[in-house]
């Protein structure tokens, strides 16, 4: 029923100065009165008030008139929408039983959008703007509660909840689920799971769960997808024990589980770096033939992923495929991403293979990936290849792949190219932002075109498109760097114009810049200059020095700093050892490891690794054993590369006992030899069995106790496709056969790896070719030669020269 218009508020009266006239609707007057209850419907008029020379009119209609106007058009419901539209564009203010009456057109009809967004209006509203608060509106509209009345009711409420929700007001929507209980309506459990679903993912977990618990109160039972977002409250808080306990309750009550409620438990496993009993999860739920979805595999293989368990996630996908699920565009993009993020090109792009083979087609995403990995890689030119070829293809394109291929360009000295790019961008109505032009500023700056570079800056600024403080620190390194700093520092006031503030890397930028073009002095004279110095400018002197070889005056800047007990940053330690290394200062970078070790910071296993390469190097293997047994100590595990290394420097000097202790110790720790470690122990053996057989003790007593190497060449090739033999080891092995005169056994080993497919190399055929002309062999050496020729591989000055002596020695 309809609400009697004795509850209506009255007109407002106004001053003397307003004169009536007639509201020019465009809704027919008979459809605005009820003719049912007012035949002369037809003769009334709808009237407003209108300030004589005023542009800014108000509405005093009686509210009475309006409400039985919408009754009067509850059959006609566009013509009633028009009509609140137009009250309300003349200035009308509607009450809450103007209010109510429209909703009661909009409920009738079903008209849920606009019911929708009116209710947007009202909760978007103040409480005194609006006269009224929605306890009163639903007074009213309970008022005509009976019979479909109700229905409408809870429908209104329902939608209510939901706005509440999208809007963030979280207590008024509990509040209004609990408006309806106490207003004997019962409220559907999907306003309960839209409401606690939302709460999860503002992080109001604990509130989801005391909201399941009240829901017995509010006269509902909690349906599939009500379990299945408690067990995501559970899971996002940890506690997978709890969120087990769901499916029990689950299964008491009869309630089958979903895919959606073992995904989630799944994904939450997954989220916590829990990504192994994810799996074994999956697998027990798909045992007892409960529902796992797509999803569930996904979330396991983005969890391996995540956890850069590639192989363990490659397996899941097999799985999946082997269970007759089909892997999907998500599936394969994270393998992809995480492939490239580990720097393993060949399996990401062997991944993309097989994805396009099963007809997923692959989207700027995933080729992103594959570009960065490749100019990551230094395959900058293949990146920019690869783009062209995917633009003429024909496939979409963003502005992420572009910035790619602009940066790769510039990289490759192309700058000119990468701006006919970004022009070909703009053709493309594709919109350049700052991060566009940044990239081309910095490929200008890196070439030293300062003045191109400050063009693309004022275009970018004419264009409309700000500047940021990236964009300023790649302006500053690229004047800095070529000792310009008057206009370095001219940058710096800008900057701050601007409304910009510059930042430690602005900082860092003219100094490393000042360092890198030479200017040491003038670099140490500007951090002086800064107020408030930190940790990174300090380090920013050290690696500005680094990087222009200056590696004395880093250790000096190190040394100065760390009197001052200021230690640098890690990162810059290490780059200050690595060219200690590199220029053979060795106690140097032993000082600074033991220095950092007194500071409590903890050297990367890389810094260890380097130390030990540049003491084995210098046959130095008493102070590179310290530094292992240093490495090991504090709980590192070597890998496989520095043990080679250790291997290798006692080859060098002779210390085969040692260096097949080292190898056992390898394989007790678990580490993996690979076919550089068995080259390394090859080629070491091989040369300490030809001294022995060239000393002069040994060439008296005509024997000569060879060091069985047999044992390594055994367990490389029981290795199978684990560890295949490649060019380098045979090479090893048949120049340690011909020096030792066994040249069968050379020829044998030539046989074998060509017949492996191996291509040998030119210091293959020089070893060969030596021990056949020493041995007078010229036929056998011509024969060598031929097949050289017949392979591409043309003689270097070494084989020239062996030649030579052997032809003339014949």
């Amino acid at each position: 029923m309809w609400i009697p218009s004795t509850r209506l508020i009255s007109c407002r009266k106004f001053g003397t100065r307003n004169q009536l006239t007639r509201f020019n609707s465009a809704l027919p007057l008979a459809q605005l009165s009820p003719a049912a209850q007012f035949p002369e419907a037809e003769e009334q008029a709808v009237y407003t008030y209108r300030k004589d020379c005023a542009g800014d009119g108000f509405i005093d209609l009686n509210a009475s008139r309006v409400v039985e106007s919408f009754y009067n058009l509850k059959n006609e419901p566009n013509l009633a929408c028009s009509f609140f539209t137009q009250l309300k564009k003349s200035g009308f203010h509607h009450n809450v039983d103007t209010y109510a009456a429209f909703i009661r057109v909009l409920c009738r009809w079903r008209l849920d959008r606009k019911l929708q967004s009116l209710l947007s209006e009202i909760v978007g509203s103040k409480e005194c703007d609006l006269g009224f608060d929605i306890t009163a509106l639903f007074e009213v509209l309970r008022e005509g509660g009976e019979g479909v009345e109700g229905q409408h009711l809870v429908r209104v409420l329902d939608m209510l909840v939901k706005e509440y929700v999208r809007v963030g007001m979280f207590d008024e929507a509990i509040d209004a689920l609990f408006l309806m209980k106490r207003r004997g309506f019962l409220p559907h459990i999907m306003s309960c799971n839209f409401l606690m679903n939302r709460l999860i993912e503002h992080g109001k977990v604990d509130m989801v769960v005391v909201l399941y618990r009240h829901l017995k109160i509010l006269g509902l039972n909690p349906n599939d997808y009500t379990y299945g977002i408690l067990v995501k409250a559970h899971c996002r808080k940890g506690n997978f024990e709890e969120a087990f306990d769901v499916f029990r309750v689950m299964e008491e009550v009869g309630v089958n589980p979903t895919a959606f409620a073992c995904s989630t438990f799944i994904e939450g496993l997954c989220s916590h770096k829990g990504s192994d009993l994810g799996y074994e999860a999956l697998r027990k739920l798909r045992a007892a033939k409960w529902p796992i979805d797509t999803f569930s595999y996904t979330a396991v293989i983005r969890g391996f992923c995540s956890e850069m368990k590639l192989e363990e996630a490659v397996e899941v996908l097999f799985d999946m495929v082997t269970e007759g699920v089909a892997p999907d565009v998500c599936i394969y993009g994270a393998l992809i991403r995480a492939y490239c993020k580990a720097g393993n090109l060949r399996q990401a792009e062997a991944l993309l293979d097989n994805m396009v083979s099963n007809g997923i087609k692959t989207n700027c995403v995933i080729v992103s990936s594959i570009l960065q990995c490749k100019c990551v890689m230094g395959m900058v030119s293949e990146a920019v290849d690869q783009f062209k070829e995917l633009r003429d293809s024909g496939i979409f394109l963003d502005e992420v792949l572009y910035n790619i291929a602009v940066d790769a360009l510039c990289k490759l000295g192309k700058v000119e190219e990468a701006e006919d790019l970004l022009n070909e961008m703009k053709g493309r109505h594709m919109s350049l932002d700052v991060v566009h032009y940044t990239t081309l500023i910095a490929g200008y700056c890196r070439q030293g075109k300062l003045v191109d570079a400050k063009n693309i800056f004022k275009k970018m600024k004419e264009r409309g498109v700000e500047p940021d403080i990236i964009t300023y620190n790649v302006l500053v390194g690229g004047f800095s760097r070529n000792g310009l700093i008057e206009e370095a520092l001219e940058l710096l006031d800008c900057i701050e114009t601007q409304g910009l503030k510059p930042n430690s890397v602005t900082h860092n930028r003219i100094i490393e810049g000042l360092c890198m073009a030479g200017k040491v002095k003038e670099a140490e004279a500007f951090l002086n200059t800064l107020e408030d110095k930190c940790l990174e400018n300090y380090s920013a002197m050290v690696d500005g020095c680094c990087k222009a070889n200056f590696t004395r005056e880093a250790y000096k800047q190190f040394s100065r700093l760390f009197k001052q007990r200021i230690l640098v940053k890690k990162n810059s330690c290490f780059k200050l050892l690595n060219s200690l290394c590199m220029e053979g200062e060795c106690d140097k970078a032993l000082i600074l490891l033991k220095r950092m070790l007194d500071c409590n910071v903890e050297p990367s296993q890389m810094m260890y690794s380097k130390l030990i390469g540049a003491f084995c190097r210098n046959g130095d293997m008493k102070r590179a054993q310290w530094v292992f047994d240093l490495l090991v100590e504090r709980g590192v595990t070597p890998n496989v590369i520095t043990y080679t290394m250790m291997i290798n420097g006692y080859c060098r000097v002779n210390c085969l006992r040692q260096a097949r202790g080292i190898f056992i110790d390898m394989k007790e720790r678990g580490i993996k030899p690979d076919v550089i470690t068995y080259t390394v122990l090859l080629d070491g053996h091989l040369k300490e069995n030809l001294k022995r057989a060239r000393s002069l003790q040994c060439a008296k007593e005509r024997e000569v106790e060879k060091i069985d190497d047999s044992p390594f060449w055994s367990e490389l090739n029981d290795m199978g496709k684990q560890i295949e033999p490649d060019v380098f080891c045979y090479t090893v092995l048949i120049d340690g056969h011909c020096k030792a005169n066994n040249f069968q056994d050379a020829i044998d080993l030539y046989d074998e790896m060509i017949a492996r497919g191996l291509q040998p190399d030119i210091v293959t055929y020089t070893a060969l070719l030596s021990s056949c002309l020493s041995r007078g062999d010229i036929d056998r050496a011509i024969t060598l030669a031929g097949e050289m020729s017949f392979r591409g591989i043309k003689p270097d000055s070494r084989a020239m020269s062996v030649l030579q002596r052997g032809i003339l020695k014949a």
